[in-house]
Order: C-alpha cells, then structure tokens, then sequence
C-alpha cells in the first residue's frame, strides 16, 4: 500500500466553500430563465450575468478536489478497499436520495409543469407511489423518466472516476514527474478542456445521464485524474504553481467572464459566427480552468491550519449537498404564496435553506441509520463518502433531470447555458 500523501489542509476549506456555493446558485436557479425543476414567477435573465460567472467551473472544481480525495483513499487502503469505501459512502446515499429526497423535487415539477399527468388524486403520497415505480411524464417532446437522481447526479460519476482510478493505480505503474514550469499550469490544461468543448459538446451536449454523456465523462474524468495527480509526484507542481499564479488566474477569470458577458448580449438575438462562437467556447473552457487555478491559490492563503469550526463544516457538508436541492424546491413552494419581493425572498430562501439542512444534520447524525443514508460520518477521522474528510486530511474531498428531453431513468438534464 502507498505511503499517505502530505496533508494539505487548505483543501478541507476549498471543498467546504466550493459547496456552500451550491444553495446560493440553485436559489438563482429558481429566478433565472434557465429551466429548472420549478420557476419563480418573477423569473427573469438579472441574475443570470452572476450566474455565469461561476457556473463554468464550480462543478470541475469539486470533482478536482473529488480526485484528491481519492488518491489519499487510495493511498491508504488501496483498490479493494477504495471500491468498498465508495460503494458504501456514495451508492447507499444516492439509492435512498433517488427514493427519498429527489421525489419533492419531481412532484413539484409535474405539479408546476404538466398538473394533469398526476396520478391519483393528484396528491403527493400517489405520486410517490407511481414514482417509485417508474414512469415518463413529458410536456411535448420535453419529458421527465422516473425515479430520476437530479442533483445526485454527481455520486455515481464520482463512484465510477474513483473506481477506475483505484484500478489505474493498483497497476503500479510509474510515470515520470512533469516538472512544468509554473506558467505552464495555467495554461496547458486549459488546451484539452477547450478541444474538448469545441469539438464534443456540440455532438455530445450534457444529459447527466451515466451511459450517455460523452463531453461531461472526458472533461470531468480529466479534472478528476488531474486532482489525482496532484496528489502524487506526477502533477504536484498544480499546488505551488496555483499558489504562485492565483492573481493572474483570477485577473484571467475575471476577463474571461467580462468578455463572454459581451458576448452573449451581441449575439442575444442572432446565431454567430461559427470562428466566434468556436472562440466564445475556448474561452469558457479556458475560464473553466483559470478560476480552479485561482480558487486552488486563494485557498492556500485563505485556510492555512486546522480549526474546529472547518472540521464541523466539512462533517456536515455532505448531508447538505444531499438535502439541499429538495429543501430549495420545498421552500420556494412554500413561500410562494406570500408574493414577496424577489430579492427578499431569495435571500429568504439562501438563509431558510442553510438553516434547515444544518438542523437536519444536527439531527440525523445522532441516528446510526439515517446517519449513512444521508452521507455522514460517525467515526472519528473517516473520510466523507466521496467529497471530503476532516480538516487537514492529505486529499480533499467530496449538483438535476427534469422535463427535458427523453433519458434514461437515471438521466439529468438540468444545466446552464454554454
């Protein structure tokens, strides 16, 4: 068995914020035009320019992070012992969300969407029913298969990337120490991501389904090696270099987005030029990039030791990742009815979202059972299944479909545009 890697406690901080960016985005997902599971009646594009300044890379960076994770697993019990763990910590939890926690989210979106394909009475508990036994409801050629994991997506893509990179490394193969200068961590990785986008995703769009989600596997599984690699001599030059670099990543990022916000209103109401929009691409991918390399600097500087409140945090947020999105839905149906201003009711929302998955942690870690279905750790030190361990562990750690398309059961449509 591998030698543990050196800890690098900034990584527990790193995957800590990276999360906490998943409720304020899909609370902005509820007032956007993009579709979403359900929508705000003042939804409009406002909020979409800030939406876009995070959307091309938040979801690169956990599985960054993710890859991190599992070379220290790895590292410390091996292939047989990776596929344990993660089966365990990543396939229980998703089986009960896709049961459980993801039903709101669907039944609200029927109810929204297309009212008289509910079964039954048209009440919640038939609907479950008939969920759990799958079935397709669509508005048009726009169409919903269930059970569905929506946000859950991620746990069965992490499973299989940790999976095959436990295999990979079982080989005992032993590849050589880049050595790239620092300016080439800014820059060189950014050249696939960019192929990749102008190439496969025109041909391969984003479905989130598993078996069919060509563009998503290259360009995650490429982050995922990449953080990996960053765990073994091979790519460990990305952490100094970030380090080294993170003003000129985030002054890229920053440009980057500027540039396609310009963009995008040009052409808001015309089709580009196939050069331009090959551009337009390039850049996003390239962004893609730069902001991990940035936010992979700023957290050095940002969380330099161990503390409690960072080790409480990353216990928890595993089992708000689970929880979020179908709190996210339940609220926004539940505050409806009051027509408060937008902006109050999206704070509300940000606020009433962090507070209820946070009491229901508190609660469901004191129960064994409900405790690993929801993702939570009960042993001191364990890794959190698939996203993180505790504050300082060497590798860190471990966001929808909807009436959108004809997938398979387990599909997941929902993204942002680009």
């Amino acid at each position: 068995m591998n030698t543990p890697p050196t800890r690098l406690p900034f990584l527990d901080g790193l995957r800590v914020a990276a999360f906490a960016l998943l409720i304020p985005y899909h609370v902005g997902m509820y007032y956007v035009t993009w579709d979403w599971h359900v929508k705000s009646p003042a939804a409009s594009a406002a909020l979409e320019p800030f939406m876009q300044l995070s959307s091309p890379w938040r979801l690169s960076l956990l599985f960054l992070i993710a890859g991190a994770a599992a070379q220290g697993l790895f590292a410390r019990r091996g292939a047989l012992g990776t596929l344990k763990d993660r089966s365990l910590r990543l396939l229980l939890p998703l089986v009960f969300g896709m049961a459980v926690i993801v039903t709101p989210q669907a039944y609200f979106e029927v109810l929204t969407k297309v009212p008289a394909q509910l079964p039954g009475d048209g009440g919640y508990m038939d609907f479950w029913q008939a969920y759990l036994q799958s079935g397709k409801y669509c508005r048009g050629d726009d169409c919903m298969v269930v059970p569905t994991w929506n946000h859950l997506w991620f746990l069965p893509y992490l499973w299989v990337y940790a999976v095959l990179g436990a295999a990979l490394a079982a080989l005992r193969l032993k590849p050589r120490a880049l050595g790239l200068p620092a300016w080439a961590w800014l820059l060189l990785p950014a050249v696939p991501l960019a192929l990749l986008r102008v190439f496969v995703m025109p041909h391969w769009p984003t479905t989130h389904d598993l078996v069919h989600d060509l563009y998503n596997h290259l360009q995650y599984g490429l982050v995922f090696a990449i953080g990996w690699a960053s765990r073994t001599p091979v790519a460990e030059g990305l952490w100094p270099a970030a380090l080294r670099l993170r003003w000129w990543a985030l002054g890229l990022s920053l440009a980057s987005w500027a540039v396609l916000l310009a963009f995008s209103s040009h052409y808001a109401n015309a089709e580009p030029p196939d050069a331009v929009l090959a551009a337009a691409r390039t850049l996003r991918a390239s962004l893609t990039w730069w902001a991990i390399v940035a936010a992979c600097g700023w957290a050095q500087r940002a969380f330099t030791r161990e503390s409690p409140r960072l080790r409480a945090a990353g216990a928890a947020v595993f089992c708000l990742y689970i929880l979020h999105q179908s709190v996210i839905v339940l609220l926004s149906q539940a505050l409806k009815p009051l027509a408060l201003p937008w902006g109050l009711e999206a704070l509300l929302l940000i606020v009433l979202t962090f507070g209820v998955c946070a009491l229901a942690y508190l609660g469901a870690r004191r129960v064994p059972g409900l405790a690993l279905l929801l993702g939570i750790q009960r042993r001191t030190g364990a890794i959190v299944p698939g996203l993180g361990a505790p504050s300082g562990q060497a590798a860190a750690r471990a966001a929808t479909p909807s009436l959108t398309n004809t997938q398979s059961p387990c599909s997941n449509t929902r993204t942002s545009p680009g």
